[in-house]
């Protein structure tokens, strides 16, 4: 049981660590409004990755089939989704550096809410259907995972929740830290501009082919 529990760190920190879209996003969220929103935004992207191995740890070898003919489309909607959390945070960035306020002092509305960014990184994270055929694969290729009953893929799907958890709250943590570092209106000018940026190459870049 240990070792499914091991391989789902494996796994979790294997989908995880590679910085990309989502985690531009957790770091603009914590750096632009609080850790609280950014722990929240952290956690939704844990949860997705947990789910995903769920649906793959004990959705057996038909998997794969299933969700592939829907990467296409979903490739899609992620990237106008991403596109248009990339304008919007443009738009706010911009707004509060003419008014010299703090975007996050504009509380509960976009994803400067903890709820918000839960309810917002969970489904963009789940738009990703990359991930649990990424999932799929690591618990095809391990008999013993696929094998030994229900107890050995909840630990394998624990595993890959506390990876992914512990990696998403690493860079709450040090958006927060950039967060601090650039308070005035030009370091929170600087820093929006840029996430909305990478955030849309990101977006573009997903409707590249492979």
């Amino acid at each position: 049981m240990s070792a499914a529990f091991l391989a789902g760190l494996v796994a979790g920190y294997g989908v995880a660590v590679p910085v990309g879209a989502i985690a531009i996003l957790i770091l603009g969220l914590s750096a632009r409004t609080s850790f609280r929103v950014g722990a929240a935004a952290a956690l939704a992207v844990a949860t997705a990755d947990g789910l995903y191995a769920a649906v793959a740890a004990f959705g057996g070898a038909g998997l794969a089939g299933i969700i592939a003919p829907a990467a296409g489309p979903l490739r899609v909607v992620a990237a106008v989704v991403l596109l248009g959390l990339a304008a919007h945070g443009l738009w706010r960035t911009w707004a509060a550096h003419r008014s010299r306020r703090a975007p996050a002092a504009r509380t509960g509305q976009g994803l400067s809410t903890p709820g918000r960014a839960y309810a917002a990184l969970l489904g963009l994270t789940l738009l990703n259907p990359a991930t649990v055929l990424y999932f799929a694969a690591l618990v095809l290729g391990r008999r013993a995972t696929v094998d030994a009953g229900a107890a050995t893929a909840a630990l394998f799907v624990a595993g890959v929740f506390l990876a992914s958890a512990t990696w998403q709250l690493l860079i709450a943590g040090g958006g927060t830290m950039v967060g601090r570092a650039l308070t005035g209106p030009r370091g929170r000018l600087v820093t929006g501009l840029a996430s909305s940026a990478l955030i849309a190459a990101l977006a573009v870049a997903a409707l590249l082919p492979d």
